[in-house]
């Protein structure tokens, strides 16, 4: 695939969604599950997916498990294919000679990459309206020596994007948190104000867009019981979350918006099924606060979306599964609902 592909104002004025849905490392799950849910008749009644990634390994992974090949296009052909249910556009390359399935390699990292920037560069363009990532392998992007850690480093990169974070949503309840990949020590370190009122904020505009209507936050408090008033705490609920929920409800009283915000909730009643009816999105203050109920609820159909981002980007909540790559065993339900979500949060 040129690095230098022509961007395209063609895909205005289209009947339906077009998604960019890289296969991920192709030595994992990635490739059988981008293929089972290309060729989902809902899926294809709501977009027109385009699968990217190497064309001769997704090839040869769906003549192996018996699964349906889109036709493979170049970049430029794009438009002239409206009419396909799904496509493949080749890019990236991995050696067939050297590739060994379940086995991730510097060109399995190189190819993954290439695809994911690929992606989210004719996404910026508009040649899709959103993209939706399967799983990588962060050593294999390592080997290559891509300088990125994973896809949330090279998305904010590449968009220019420093204000964002991580959305985890299932069918039973959805999670933004405000601190993310830190040692517990230093996530709680690092809590302020302006961080806390940032994940309030990209929680709501999310929630509204996809219901359609002022969403119902419920934001946790840090400490056992939210502090009991100080007993329990260093303070944090009184001196960084309860004014960081002011201060959001203030900028919504001030923009006529009707946000419900509640909190600092105490943590451990937050995810009862009571709280979880009158709730659109939990906002949690570190990664297992809002990770252990979110996986013991929606393992599997939860969703990673980017928020603050000026793309619209999801991805399957779990890893490339080595252990179970091309044996047509994987569960494609967090795929669909990463595509459905990506759909929903298209403007």
């Amino acid at each position: 695939m040129s690095a230098n592909s022509p961007s395209t104002s063609a895909t205005s004025n289209r009947s339906k969604l077009r998604l960019a849905v890289t296969v991920g490392d192709v030595a994992g799950v990635g490739p059988e599950l981008s293929l089972t849910c290309a060729a989902d008749q809902e899926v294809q009644k709501r977009c027109q997916p385009v699968l990217i990634g190497p064309g001769e390994v997704i090839r040869l992974n769906a003549a192996k498990l018996g699964l349906q090949m889109p036709e493979v296009v170049s970049f430029r052909q794009l438009d002239r294919h409206r009419d396909k249910e799904s496509l493949v556009v080749d890019c990236g390359h991995v050696p067939l000679e050297s590739f060994v399935p379940g086995r991730f390699s510097r060109h399995t990292g190189e190819a993954s990459f290439a695809a994911v920037d690929f992606a989210i560069r004719e996404s910026m363009a508009g040649t899709f309206d959103a993209i939706v990532t399967g799983p990588i392998q962060k050593e294999a992007w390592h080997l290559a020596e891509t300088g990125f850690l994973g896809h949330t480093e090279l998305l904010a990169d590449r968009t220019g994007t420093a204000d964002y974070c991580m959305m985890l949503s299932g069918k039973e309840c959805s999670t933004v948190l405000a601190t993310i990949h830190q040692p517990l020590a230093d996530a709680i370190e690092s809590l302020s104000v302006p961080l806390i009122t940032r994940a309030i904020r990209l929680a709501g505009q999310a929630m509204e867009l996809r219901h359609g209507r002022p969403p119902r936050i419920t934001v946790l408090g840090l400490n056992p019981h939210a502090g009991e008033n100080g007993l329990l705490s260093r303070g944090e609920e009184e001196n960084l979350i309860g004014p960081a929920i002011q201060q959001v409800q203030e900028d919504c009283k001030k923009h006529h918006r009707a946000w419900r915000i509640t909190g600092p909730v105490s943590p451990d009643t937050a995810f009862t099924p009571a709280m979880r009816g009158q709730t659109d999105v939990h906002v949690c203050m570190y990664h297992d606060q809002g990770l252990i109920p979110l996986k013991a609820l929606s393992f599997d159909d939860a969703v990673n979306v980017t928020l603050g981002l000026p793309i619209v980007r999801t991805s399957v909540d779990h890893g490339t599964a080595l252990d179970l790559a091309w044996k047509g065993t994987a569960s494609r339900n967090s795929m669909l609902s990463a595509i459905a979500m990506a759909i929903d949060l298209c403007p």
